[in-house]
């Protein structure tokens, strides 16, 4: 089964060798590994995704929270939460078939980011299945070069009210929330 894992890290160097050895003595492929700054400059938050049974991945996850410089560890299963890639694609294509292309990239919601004679660079943000859908249709164009950032997530904001009303003790004029919505509701277009 597929689990995105978000790990709240103290900002300091050998971080990410620490739990990326941490998965690899465990035996486990990580999918994809994105680590960023956090609005606080001395945390950094790494997203994990990885392809495990629920048992051993929670095993991982009680080692992972075991580390000195691991703040807070979260695994999105059976959360609401929003994830997405980005995506930077060198198409080979010439005068004649750059406007086939760039309606292509439009109604992906997508951007031109660079215009060359014969190439164009298109960037994408969006689900790992709406990268793969571009990639497809941009291939018989010729794709000259391709980088991906990988995936990175969020709670999303009933799911952060969610937390936080969990994390607090409740006392008298503490108020609980319900979370009884689908995580599809009132989602903007990606």
């Amino acid at each position: 089964m597929r689990h995105v894992i978000s790990a709240l890290v103290m900002n300091e160097p050998g971080v990410l060798a620490n739990v990326a050895g941490m998965f690899a003595a465990r035996g486990f492929n990580i999918d994809s590994l994105v680590v960023g700054r956090t609005e606080n400059h001395d945390l950094s938050r790494m997203t994990i995704v990885v392809t495990a049974d629920e048992n051993t991945l929670e095993q991982v996850r009680k080692q992972l929270g075991k580390l000195v410089p691991v703040v807070k560890v979260r695994d999105f299963k059976d959360t609401a939460y929003v994830e997405r890639e980005m995506v930077l694609i060198t198409v080979s294509v010439g005068p004649d078939k750059r406007n086939e292309v760039i309606e292509i990239v439009r109604l992906f919601r997508g951007k031109i980011v660079d215009v060359a004679r014969q190439s164009l660079i298109v960037e994408l943000a969006g689900t790992e299945d709406k990268i793969e859908a571009l990639i497809e249709l941009l291939r018989p164009y010729g794709i000259r070069e391709l980088a991906r950032t990988g995936a990175i997530a969020m709670a999303r904001g009933t799911q952060n009210a969610k937390d936080d009303a969990v994390s607090t003790p409740a006392g008298p004029k503490s108020r609980k929330r319900s979370l009884n919505a689908p995580p599809t509701q009132a989602l903007p277009p990606s």
